[in-house]
C-alpha cells in the first residue's frame, strides 16, 4: 500500500493508504476525500480531478501524456509545473508518500 496525502484547498489533510494499481483519483474516491470530483470516472475527459502535486514530487512522477496536458487547459487555475489529473496517476510503491493539494473551486 502507498500512503497518499490529500490536502483540501482549506488545508485539511487526509492521509490514506491506496492499493497499487489504483489511480490517485480512485484512492480519493474510495476513501471519501472531498474535492476530487472525477465527473468522467477517470477517462481523462474532464478536469475535475485536478490537483497540484507537492514541489518535491514534480520530477518524480511520470511525464504528462498529451491528452492529460490538453485536458489541464480546462482545469481551474492550472500550474504548468505542478498541475496533474489524479485519474492519470497510477499508484505504485514509487508513489508512497505522494502529497497532492486540491485547488480552490470556482464558485
Amino acid at each position: 500500500m502507498a500512503k497518499i496525502t490529500y490536502i483540501e484547498w482549506n488545508g485539511t489533510r487526509h492521509e490514506v493508504e491506496v492499493r497499487p494499481g489504483m489511480t490517485v483519483m480512485e484512492g480519493a474516491r474510495d476513501n471519501g476525500i472531498p474535492g476530487i470530483e472525477a465527473d468522467c470516472g477517470g477517462a481523462c475527459a474532464c478536469s475535475t480531478c485536478h490537483v497540484y502535486v507537492a514541489p518535491e514530487w514534480v520530477d518524480r512522477l511520470p511525464p504528462k501524456d498529451p491528452m492529460e496536458a490538453d485536458m489541464l487547459d480546462f482545469a481551474y487555475h492550472p500550474d504548468p509545473e505542478r498541475s496533474r489529473l489524479t485519474c492519470q496517476l497510477k499508484v505504485s510503491d514509487a508513489l508512497d508518500g505522494l502529497v497532492v493539494q486540491m485547488p480552490e473551486k470556482q464558485i
